[in-house]
């Protein structure tokens, strides 16, 4: 019976792992939500007289994925071969786990480096016995320490005995691609002023099997101050790791995210390699497995998060993510004026939901609503201009009596505002979060942003945005399209502030000098993709986008204008689609802020 059992529950294991793969893989493919409903189904199939050979199908894909994307490089020489220190904290490890980290990097096929393993008291003999074995190595450089300081202190101690220009960070169970250091290298030879380089990773199961891959976005700050998504592989210029002082203990758990919010403090010469260099192991006690399993750690971040607050002058509170274990930023503002510029043309009952809501479910009231009636015709939706200017003195109207251009209403829209920020708003949503618009400000007060969005959904309360990614199905397209409100996406994309590449207009808040510093949307593009556009001119002049994807508006989709299908609609969106590529080339062929991996 125990044989059955464990056989079982392996079952399940790889079930799981399978599934969990495939969702992070496809995005829509099997939602957590769904995760049980597809286990029993794969029961059913097993007593049938299945097997679980299918169940894996999807782990396997990514091992040879992996095997064909990271291996079989044409190893070129450097005129820049800076020497790396590896730093290696050591605590009671497996002897199997420590050599196994060790061999990977002693295996680098860029060979300037030194390991700096530091023991911080271990009582494992079988640990110390492998650190005997490697005392001769020429590479290696161990220390002893005589009590145990935890992770910080030990790795303070290995960054003393540093010769290398940058310090890697490994954990002692961990594994490296044999390239790892050669990209890391490679990076530095094209631009040697880095301070900062991360990689992709993925876990390691206790079989040694990778899965669960984190394809990361390049930097990005405002999710950055939601979770560590940077973790590993990590290298850091030395010389700016003393300047900071190094890692604090009193962080420890997160001391790593500690650290990193301190260096970008200091330095803004971040890269990122897109490429899977770091397995990071899962074990039952790992934070690798789930953060919540050291409430310590996610305790330590928010206090890190916090103190960056502090430090950086910047007013706001760090809140506890009620659906992930990640930090939501709510900043705080001098509650500015915002200008809401809502184009509509009729249909007086779908605008009268968006604007009852505004009044009644908003708490941030310091607005002013700019209708922009474009060839309305009906008797009713003259009445409702002017019963809705009797109720509300910040309500305007304007005509504008030509042919549909959402980008021609909006520029001439925003002539007629006096508030310092602009909420575009499609006039088919519904508030559905009350401080919205309070969170909306904060980000969009911040120096560095551009356009905020955040979770729309369709009635059903599936999503319908959740930001906006180039390349995906053209142009550009949303992703997470049809998910359940519920699930937390990949890598908690659905649940926290996300960097996005772009964000939807049909909900878009920006400061108005910002507005006008891009000289507003491009007119030629006349009904589609003129957000993308005047998002990606957002991110020319340098700032970043950003969706609160824990924020969510109802949103009745193409309601007032309806689906591009007659042969002129479709001829038009096919010459709008042909105006961007020509105007932005190979910048829509590649988004730095979601990998094509994912789709």
């Amino acid at each position: 019976m125990k044989k059955i059992k464990a056989k079982f529950a392996k079952l399940i294991y790889l079930i799981k792992k399978s599934l969990y793969f495939a969702w992070h893989r496809h995005h829509f493919l099997i939602p957590p939500s769904a995760m049980k409903k597809y286990i029993k189904s794969f029961i059913k199939i097993l007593r049938r007289g299945g097997t679980s050979s299918n169940l894996i199908d999807n782990q396997k894909c990514y091992q040879e994925w992996l095997e064909k994307n990271n291996n079989h490089i044409e190893i070129k020489k450097f005129s820049y071969n800076p020497l790396l220190s590896v730093i290696i904290p050591v605590y009671n490890v497996k002897r199997e786990y420590l050599v196994e980290c060790l061999e990977s990097i002693l295996k680098q096929s860029y060979l300037n480096f030194e390991i700096i393993l530091i023991d911080d008291n271990s009582s494992n003999i079988e640990t110390l016995n492998t650190l005997k074995e490697y005392e001769n190595n020429s590479k290696i450089k161990i220390k002893y320490r005589k009590t145990n300081g935890m992770i910080s202190v030990a790795s303070n101690d290995g960054i003393k005995l540093a010769k290398g220009e940058f310090l890697v960070l490994v954990d002692n169970d961990d594994k490296l691609d044999q390239n790892a250091f050669y990209y890391l290298v490679e990076a530095l030879n094209k631009d040697k002023t880095l301070d900062f380089i991360y990689t992709d990773e993925d876990k390691m199961d206790i079989h040694g099997k990778y899965f669960e891959p984190h394809f990361k976005p390049d930097y990005s700050p405002d999710t950055l101050m939601g979770m560590n998504y940077i973790c590993h592989l990590s290298c850091l210029r030395t010389s700016l790791v003393r300047e900071v002082g190094g890692f604090r203990k009193e962080y420890d758990g997160s001391q790593d995210y500690d650290l990193f919010l301190r260096i970008l403090d200091k330095t803004k010469k971040i890269y990122h390699v897109p490429r899977i260099l770091y397995h990071w192991r899962e074990t039952p006690n790992s934070t690798s497995l789930a953060l919540g399993n050291k409430s310590y750690a996610y305790l330590a971040g928010k206090r890190a998060l916090e103190d960056t607050l502090k430090r950086r002058n910047i007013k706001g509170e760090v809140l506890d993510n009620p659906t992930s274990s990640t930090y939501l930023v709510k900043y705080k503002h001098d509650n500015p004026k915002v200008s809401i510029i809502i184009p509509m043309k009729d249909k007086v009952n779908l605008t009268k939901v968006c604007i009852d809501s505004l009044y009644k479910k908003n708490t941030y009231q310091n607005f002013e609503i700019i209708i922009v009636d474009n060839n309305s015709t009906e008797e009713e939706t003259f009445a409702y201009f002017t019963n809705l200017k009797k109720e509300h003195d910040n309500v305007k109207i304007l005509t504008i009596k030509e042919e549909f251009n959402y980008s021609r209403l909006n520029n001439l829209a925003i002539k007629e505002t006096t508030g310092d920020y602009i909420l575009l708003l499609n006039n088919d949503t519904e508030v559905l979060d009350k401080d919205f618009l309070d969170y909306m400000v904060g980000y969009a007060s911040r120096d560095h942003v551009g356009c905020v969005g955040l979770k729309l959904l369709y009635k059903d309360l599936k999503v319908q945005h959740a930001g906006v990614v180039l390349g995906y199905g053209g142009v550009a397209g949303h992703v997470f399209v049809t998910a359940s409100n519920k699930d937390i996406g990949i890598f908690n994309r659905l649940s926290m502030p996300y960097d996005y590449s772009a964000v939807t207009a049909a909900c878009l808040l920006v400061k108005k000098s910002k507005y006008l510093e891009v000289d507003g949307f491009d007119e030629n593009l006349k009904v589609a993709l003129n957000d993308v556009d005047f998002n990606l001119k957002m991110l020319k002049k340098g700032y970043y986008n950003v969706c609160l994807n824990n924020i969510s508006l109802l949103h009745y989709e193409s309601k007032s204008r309806g689906y591009e299908v007659t042969k002129e609609q479709m001829d038009r969106f096919q010459k709008e689609q042909d105006y961007m590529k020509k105007k932005w080339g190979k910048e829509l062929e590649n988004d730095k802020y979601f990998s094509s991996n994912y789709f």
